[in-house]
């Protein structure tokens, strides 16, 4: 489980660090920096792809992702005895993503690149990563560590550091590089499980939605982000799943409905009182984002780490606290980091006692974690 995220010079979030349970929940007004947050964490798992510079690059590059004010703010600027104001930079311009747990921690820094007459020039750099035991980093407890082209990997018997690669490009993650399950398996073993962060902001319910038309159905562990394979996905889950909790989720839900799989691997659902199921067309945008949630949630292969952005969107009030409790059941099988502006949903949540409540504010444009005690971190200089 990550107990830290710690995140710098993002967007608006200039110096974040953030302490995680099992269950954790992220509100506050728009703007407040909850969506840079959520991208921010797209960007770790997009280090173990071999995307992020490409995943910034589609966010418009680093000159538009990084923190746009000060590099820090004097006491009279926050007292608003003068105006925000550029100061000396002390430090390199970066942006600096980072994780730890019990067990591994993993933190990249990505700054400007060296002036050169390419026409990539603007480029962000992987400059410095690092891998380690525990939770922050030291001296003793970092085993992989790149800066530059050079990465290096210490030898896990007697504590040597080998010359692991000295030509790294600069958008090329030692994570990918030298993941070996000789040299390098705790890379490789923390590459798997950032690869299998699985994110859901993007489960489609319209008219036109992938999940409302027929599809030839194989075994679905685990559901596509749009929810294509939904059908599949259920079936999965009542022949090799949970079949009891999901038939619990839906009557809970649905006073009493029944899902079932048609023969194109339609979802279909029977309510007391009709005749006949509804066919997927026939159900409403939010019935069938509360199947799409369901079907994620109880997946038979649950991930580390599980990130929904807005689960709420479409739903009616009443389905709040059933969706609630799916989450908190969920939560025992995976991590989950909830992205909310309902405060049903976020009150409903709290409630739980292993539950994390993240309030974001903005002050002078950067993001804070409101009555929340920062815990500490160390990023691994340059």
């Amino acid at each position: 489980m990550i107990t830290r995220l710690a995140i710098s010079g993002y967007r608006s979030l200039r110096d974040v660090v953030i302490a995680l349970g099992p269950l954790n929940i992220v509100t506050g007004a728009n703007g407040s920096g909850k969506s840079s947050l959520y991208r921010a964490l797209r960007l770790l798992s997009d280090v173990a792809q071999g995307r992020v510079v490409a995943s910034l690059a589609a966010e418009g590059g680093l000159d538009s992702t990084l923190w746009a004010g000060p590099e820090r703010f004097s006491r009279a600027m926050k007292d608003g005895e003068q105006p925000v104001q550029g100061t000396v930079r002390s430090k390199p311009v970066s942006l600096k993503l980072g994780f730890s747990g019990d067990d591994y921690g993993y933190a990249i820094d990505l700054g400007l690149p060296s002036p050169s007459g390419s026409r990539f020039a603007r480029d962000p750099e992987i400059k410095v990563e690092a891998v380690w035991t525990g939770e922050l980093p030291g001296r003793s407890n970092i085993f992989a560590e790149r800066r530059g082209p050079t990465a290096r990997l210490r030898n896990g018997r007697s504590g040597d550091w080998s010359e692991g690669f000295n030509r790294l490009a600069t958008f090329d993650s030692m994570v990918t590089h030298l993941a070996d399950p000789v040299d390098g398996l705790e890379l490789l073993m923390l590459r798997e499980r950032m690869r299998g962060w699985r994110f859901y902001d993007d489960l489609r319910t319209d008219r036109d939605a992938p999940a409302r038309r027929p599809q030839v159905g194989t075994f679905t562990p685990v559901l596509a982000g749009d929810g294509a394979d939904v059908g599949a996905a259920i079936q999965t889950i009542l022949e090799i799943g949970d079949g009891a909790a999901l038939e619990d989720a839906v009557a809970d839900a649905f006073d009493g409905a029944t899902l079932s799989v048609g023969e194109r691997f339609e979802v279909e659902m029977r309510q007391y009182g009709l005749l006949r199921p509804l066919g997927v067309s026939e159900l409403s945008d939010g019935t069938l984002r509360y199947i799409l949630l369901i079907a994620a949630l109880l997946s038979p292969r649950p991930p580390e780490l599980m990130i929904l952005n807005e689960p709420e969107s479409s739903l009616h009030p009443d389905l709040l606290e059933p969706l609630a409790r799916l989450l908190i059941a969920a939560s025992e099988r995976c991590q989950l980091i909830i992205v909310s502006h309902a405060p049903a949903l976020v009150s409903a949540l709290a409630r739980d006692r292993h539950c994390t409540s993240l309030l974001l504010e903005k002050q002078l444009g950067e993001t804070i974690v409101a009555d929340a005690r920062q815990p500490s971190w160390k990023w691994p200089s340059r």
